[in-house]
């Protein structure tokens, strides 16, 4: 009995991957998508190309996500495994919305590249080749979105690009959950961590308005008052653990309290959990005590795609504190 076919659906959206430079014009633009390298089980007449979108990866919003959301769930009974193509630089929000609502058990993985197609160091072959070949791994089913880069399986909640232009761009703590090289009989999966289980969120509407605020020293809430105005909700990539200077506390209690619109607190740390620790004005402990909402382990960009799908629920700020703090993602 020889190897089991495995049908492998390659959506591309756009981004480097996808780009050359412009004849028309200056600089890079999503032109053409690449064809996967095959190897293994995967052959030419398994592949089926889909072309969602043709976009840079800044371009893409929360719409974008839905669709690609709905186009996955719609293909994913007729394949092995499903492989995105995307732009890097907004790559892990789209893979932590997928996270949060993709019903699918199958394998889908997305990947990128950080050079173009016509760079002798083009990165886009490999990491598509290694994303079709874990997309499709038995082993990956049922573990939710994943990101492919380097040979390095990354979790969709904790994946963050960390670097502007190295092909190793993808990072974020604690690490890779997995790794995939290449021996003698083919491509070799491991995974260093069990799936967990994930709650599913089906928001009636993804056009919530979220706008991220970034703290540094010397803030006294310059442009915060606009934002809470014209936004369904904020996140504040605050200090450490999520403290703020003094001035920002009253005007949290008063968005929390007048508006009840929620105030999510991120860190703009690389790494590291947010923790109600402090109790000077401004301390993590007052703003939470004023009805901030801590984030958690989230990065300021995915808690903001967290609360986008939740105000999509139409859930309470207490509902949507008890999410957070719950790690219900």
């Amino acid at each position: 009995m020889g190897t089991p076919v495995s049908r492998l659906a390659v959506i591309h959206t756009g981004g480097t991957i996808a780009s050359r430079p412009d004849p028309g014009g200056a600089g890079l633009t999503p032109q053409r998508a690449p064809q996967t390298p095959v190897s293994g089980p995967i052959r030419p007449e398994h592949i089926d190309d889909i072309q969602a979108f043709n976009l840079p990866s800044p371009h893409i919003t929360p719409a974008h996500m839905e669709s690609l959301r709905g186009l996955i769930e719609d293909l994913a009974p007729e394949y092995g495994g499903l492989v995105v193509t995307h732009g890097t630089d907004t790559l892990e929000e789209t893979a932590f919305f997928l996270h949060l609502t993709l019903g699918t058990p199958a394998g889908v993985v997305l990947t990128g590249s950080m050079r173009h197609a016509e760079e002798p160091s083009w990165d886009g072959p490999g990491n598509l080749h290694d994303a079709a070949q874990v997309a499709v791994n038995a082993q990956t089913r049922g573990r939710g979105p994943l990101v492919v880069f380097g040979g390095d399986i990354f979790d969709a909640r904790t994946v963050t690009k960390v670097h502007t232009t190295a092909v190793d761009a993808f990072g974020g703590y604690p690490g890779p959950i997995g790794r995939i090289d290449y021996g003698p009989a083919g491509a070799a999966l491991h995974y260093f961590a069990r799936p967990e289980p994930r709650p599913l969120y089906r928001p009636a509407r993804v056009d919530a308005r979220v706008e991220v605020l970034y703290a540094y020293a010397g803030w006294q809430g310059e442009g915060y008052a606009e934002a809470a105005e014209r936004a369904d909700g904020l996140v504040i990539a605050a200090l450490g653990t999520g403290n703020l200077p003094a001035e920002l506390l009253a005007l949290i209690e008063q968005t929390c309290t007048r508006t009840q619109k929620p105030v999510v607190i991120a860190t703009r740390t690389h790494a590291g959990p947010v923790l109600p620790i402090y109790g000077y004005p401004g301390g993590g402990a007052t703003l939470v005590r004023a009805g901030a909402i801590p984030a958690s382990f989230l990065n300021a960009h995915k808690a903001r795609i967290l609360l986008i799908v939740l105000l999509g629920l139409n859930l309470s700020r207490a509902e949507i504190a008890g999410v957070f703090g719950r790690g219900a993602f």
